[in-house]
């Protein structure tokens, strides 16, 4: 069998069963190649074990199936050659209770097949054996994912770094002790890390690489002049490709490319789509000046939604951040400490999302976003308030429209002029009048104590001379704060 079922499990050297002290394994015939691995133990007492044998296995046998003739003809041929044409990996052979030594017509024809035999002495049990496999595996494993994860890290680290690029490559390079390349949509060699390998290697990973572009593959393999060859496809229709040459192809080797290759694929995807290009020219013409609606068709849209969010009791960092504009659909994000900012297109739906509370803004053109980001900040406000998931600014016309907007505003400002001194204070007038007068709900969409609120709605009442439980007062009262 040429190409063994064998167990999704790192393998394990033969070298690392035999030097087990406990289990006193002894091989006395057959390759002593360090390459030789077992991907698992199996017993079996058949004269012909090729129908139970998937591959890779370390076979141990008694020796109950010889016959007492079998030395003198072609038993221990035929029996070794089946083991090998089956995939069997090793043959162990217990001295006892059976035979006192192995047969040497066996011991000659595990040299003659090379088929490496291992004799198991009588003090070790073949499930002793399968265990310490299984524990050589386990350890294996917790090995492999050890440095899968810390190269996880490193590569994540690399790809914030100021050159994101060349840092993720250099890291593939030093994790799989190769060379990574990015090849371009046309297949010239962008950036590189690592030893370069020969000429014959080098142009056979950019073949590989072209024939992923030109197949439309996501990923493909070989192996030229002993050297490892890969190339991952970044994104989707992009060009870019990642090639790996490597001298050996250890276990996590495929996992932590395929992690540099979602990272490159994200950090090439700006570049070719333009976004990334548009998004820093946008910035640099509203810092010079440009008014917002002069800037937003650089982004694509007309109409957005601002959407302020806050992350339970925790307080978000700039992953979680880039996360929930992900799952809404923006990458437009502003983490401004315990509460994340989100300018949406207008197109698509905000949702609530898992473990997030969202205050959602009517839908506004560029000149407008000022305005929704207040918006935004008041509905995050009651939805906090009110413990629910989600809360959208309202968008019904109101009385309040009738009156001209420099009247209004300058209504506002003469009836709110003894509070707006201390910021404070009609930031919770208008949230305690917006949630009813309800001193708890309003404490926690402040975030203070519920005596903090009370002291300052009673300031609130000195200084304007009012009586707030007046529903004729709290009307006047909210219709100034919406226009302050």
């Amino acid at each position: 069998m040429s190409d063994p079922a064998v167990p999704p499990t790192p393998p394990v050297p033969l070298t690392a069963l035999l030097a087990r002290e406990d289990l006193a394994l002894r091989q006395i015939a057959g390759p002593s190649d360090p390459d030789i691995v077992i991907h698992w133990a199996h017993t079996s007492e058949m004269a012909d074990p090729y129908p139970y044998l998937l591959g890779g296995e370390l076979l141990l046998t008694a020796g109950v199936h010889i016959p007492e003739a079998a030395g003198s003809g072609t038993y221990f041929d035929d029996y070794v050659s089946r083991i090998v044409a089956a995939g069997g990996a090793a043959l162990g052979f217990g001295v006892a209770p059976v035979h006192d030594t192995v047969p040497r017509a066996l011991v000659a024809a595990c040299e003659a097949y090379e088929l490496p035999l291992v004799e198991v002495p009588p003090r070790t049990t073949f499930s002793g054996v399968a265990r310490a496999v299984w524990q050589l595996m386990a350890q294996a494993r917790h090995t492999e994912l050890r440095r899968v994860t810390e190269a996880q890290q490193s590569l994540a680290a690399a790809a914030s770094r100021p050159d994101p690029v060349p840092s993720v490559l250099r890291q593939l390079a030093r994790r799989t002790a190769g060379r990574a390349v990015l090849y371009g949509p046309e297949g010239a060699e962008i950036a590189a890390a690592g030893k370069r390998p020969g000429d014959t290697v080098s142009e056979a990973l950019a073949g590989l690489a072209g024939i992923v572009t030109s197949r439309s593959s996501t990923t493909a393999t070989d192996t030229v002049a002993g050297t490892h060859l890969a190339a991952y496809a970044l994104g989707a229709d992009q060009g870019f490709v990642l090639g790996v040459a490597a001298p050996r192809r250890d276990p996590g080797d495929h996992t932590i490319a395929s992690v540099a290759a979602v990272l490159l694929s994200l950090l090439t995807g700006e570049h070719q789509s333009g976004t990334g290009a548009a998004r820093s020219s946008a910035l640099v013409r509203l810092l010079l000046g440009s008014a917002p609606e002069k800037v937003a068709p650089l982004l694509g849209e007309e109409r957005w939604v601002v959407v302020h969010a806050r992350q339970g009791a925790q307080v978000p960092d700039a992953v979680a951040a880039s996360a929930l504009g992900a799952a809404l659909g923006s990458s437009l994000v502003d983490l401004d400490r315990d509460v994340v900012r989100i300018l949406v297109p207008a197109g698509r739906e905000a949702a609530a999302q898992s473990g997030w509370t969202l205050g959602v803004s009517a839908a506004v053109g560029p000149a407008e976003w000022a305005d929704a980001d207040a918006q935004a900040g008041r509905a995050l406000a009651r939805a906090r308030a009110t413990r629910v998931p989600l809360a959208r600014h309202g968008a019904r016309p109101a009385l309040a429209d009738l009156v001209p907007d420099d009247e209004a505003e300058a209504y506002a400002r003469t009836l709110l002029a003894p509070v707006t001194a201390v910021p404070a204070l009609p930031e919770t007038l208008r949230a305690w009048l917006s949630l009813h007068g309800s001193w708890d709900r309003t404490a926690v969409a402040l975030a203070v104590h519920r005596n903090t609120v009370r002291q300052r709605i009673a300031r609130c009442a000195a200084l304007l001379g009012a009586d707030l439980d007046d529903p004729d007062v709290r009307m006047e009262l909210w219709f100034a704060l919406r226009r302050l």
